[in-house]
């Protein structure tokens, strides 16, 4: 899975149900700027980033899938995650914009398919005008997915409350359905033959 804006716009409509247009106009471009941002920082020193810290791609597909679990549950639940925001930031009043930042901008626009395809793209960049081509290309498709979110935050006050109840569950099982395959995917890349043999 690469950086796919439409699939993620039901998930952020139903993760900002009680939020006006431009609050959820900030949010996207929240999530869009922290998006470019890891994809950027990948492109310049991923191989780096993953060596100095030991972390191995399964490792990163495996941490993503248990943050998506935990929101798809909640969501599941009709309530708000406390991966968003805590008891004690709640009692403070202060108001959060995690859901920007988890899962919207990671893992679910920077999830470790467009880390892996940005860590591939920039081993073959050779040369300079290859990776500010790259570059360009983070920042365009940065572009493009606040567009996407900007269309959606907009007509989203044509949805009933019912209607964004009823979403809410669908893309809470949805969400947990990309968990368990982004945890799939890594037991795949640790043991290739395991998921068939199981299967079989």
């Amino acid at each position: 899975m690469i950086v796919d804006p439409l699939a993620a716009v039901p998930s952020f409509l139903t993760m900002t149900p009680g939020d006006t247009a431009e609050q959820r106009l900030r949010t996207a471009r929240l999530a869009c700027t922290v998006m470019a941002v890891v994809l950027l920082l990948f492109a310049t020193a991923g191989n780096f980033v993953f060596q100095i810290f030991g972390i191995t791609m399964p490792a990163f597909q495996i941490a993503a899938s248990i943050v998506l679990l935990m929101v798809a549950l909640d969501m599941l639940r009709a309530r708000r995650s406390l991966v968003h925001e805590t008891e004690a930031e709640k009692q403070a009043g202060v108001e959060k914009t995690d859901v920007a930042i988890t899962p919207l901008a990671i893992p679910m626009l920077s999830g470790p398919g467009a880390i892996s395809t940005t860590l591939l793209l920039q081993n073959q960049a050779h040369d300079l005008p290859e990776r500010l081509a790259l570059y360009g290309c983070i920042l365009g498709v940065a572009f493009i997915s606040y567009q996407i979110f900007k269309v959606a935050a907009r007509g989203a006050r044509w949805l009933s409350p019912m209607v964004m109840s009823i979403a809410i569950r669908i893309m809470g099982l949805l969400l947990a359905a990309i968990a368990i395959q982004f945890l799939i995917n890594a037991i795949q890349s640790l043991h290739p033959g395991l998921i068939t043999g199981l299967a079989s």
